[in-house]
């Protein structure tokens, strides 16, 4: 988890946008930006730190985007239906 903010949308309605840092299967770092609606998403979004691990469900898009040198760099959209934090798997399922 890299950054978070809890935003209100035009209708009142509370949204969470994160960014989230994942490793691709060659070893690049991708910026997933998340947005969540559902309370159960935002909540969990807010509570969270910075580094610590996360789990997200929810639809995905790519995207590409440059940086200050110029070089295309990949990017994922994603809106979050579901998290799963570190503190949910510890209580969800005792060893």
């Amino acid at each position: 988890m890299a950054g978070r903010i809890l935003r209100i949308d035009k209708a009142g309605k509370p949204f969470a946008v994160a960014k989230v840092l994942a490793s691709s299967s060659d070893g690049e770092t991708l910026i997933v930006n998340v947005i969540g609606f559902e309370p159960a998403v935002c909540s969990a979004l807010q509570a969270l730190g910075e580094g610590e691990p996360i789990a997200l469900a929810g639809g995905l898009t790519p995207r590409v985007w440059t940086d200050k040198q110029g070089n295309t760099r990949p990017a994922l959209d994603m809106v979050a239906h579901r998290v799963l934090t570190a503190y949910d798997a510890s209580d969800s399922h005792p060893a």
